[in-house]
């Protein structure tokens, strides 16, 4: 399967306007962004856990990286409230689940085969002082990447001409980029030389940014 599998394309998905699809497992369903694999893929989706539902253990060949949206995620390892940043690299192990449900969204198969570091962030805690109407934390950097979490005043402009490309989650609020409204939920992604110019709607903007991964997009090696 491959959606969205250029990563030479500008893509802007608004997400709440896909329809769920069901996962191998019940109660657990999914919004796919980008993919290029089976079940076992290369893959950046919205995956939504029914109270009581329950993935099987497995581990994470590829690394998983995910941001809890609303709900609790939970797994052995404890409970993830919404806004909660988890990085689980590759040969790490869970069983997740969630009793009250959740939402989260998820990177898979997307890591440096050799990074090992686990962890888990609140993102809004990460928060330094504002400038221009823009807080920004810097939840994780490496030779690779780096991810942020941003919270805009309305009207403020969030700028990046990374290299790499740019792909954009927002999580809250509204932005203006290249002509298209994103709003709660929608992703965006740029491919390596293009610049990101996002201005935020009257009710500001929450946005989670990864930049300079694009050039290490492979498929899973199964």
């Amino acid at each position: 399967m491959e959606i969205n599998s250029d990563f030479s394309d500008r893509v802007v998905v608004h997400s709440d306007q896909l329809e769920w699809q069901a996962s191998p497992m019940k109660g657990v369903d999914r919004r796919m962004l980008d993919r290029i694999g089976g079940e076992v893929a290369r893959a950046t989706t919205i995956v939504r856990y029914a109270p009581g539902s329950h993935f099987s253990a497995h581990t994470h060949t590829g690394g998983e990286e995910f941001i809890v949206l609303d709900g609790v995620f939970q797994d052995e390892h404890g409970d993830y409230p919404a806004g909660t940043y988890v990085r689980n690299p590759p040969t790490s192990q869970h069983t997740p689940g969630s009793e009250p449900g959740c939402t989260i969204f998820v990177k898979l198969w997307q890591f440096d085969v050799n990074d090992r570091t686990q962890f888990r962030k609140n993102m809004v805690d990460e928060l330094r002082a504002p400038a221009n109407g823009i807080a920004t934390s810097v939840l994780h950097e490496d030779a690779r990447e780096i991810v942020t979490y941003s919270d805009l005043d309305a009207g403020a402009t969030l700028r990046s001409d990374a290299p790499g490309g740019i792909e954009v989650l927002i999580i809250d609020g509204s932005v203006t980029e290249g002509g298209d409204e994103l709003v709660k939920n929608d992703w965006l992604r740029l491919p390596e030389g293009h610049s990101l110019t996002a201005v935020a709607g009257a009710n500001g903007a929450k946005i989670w940014m990864k930049t300079g991964h694009l050039p290490y997009a492979q498929p899973p090696a199964v």
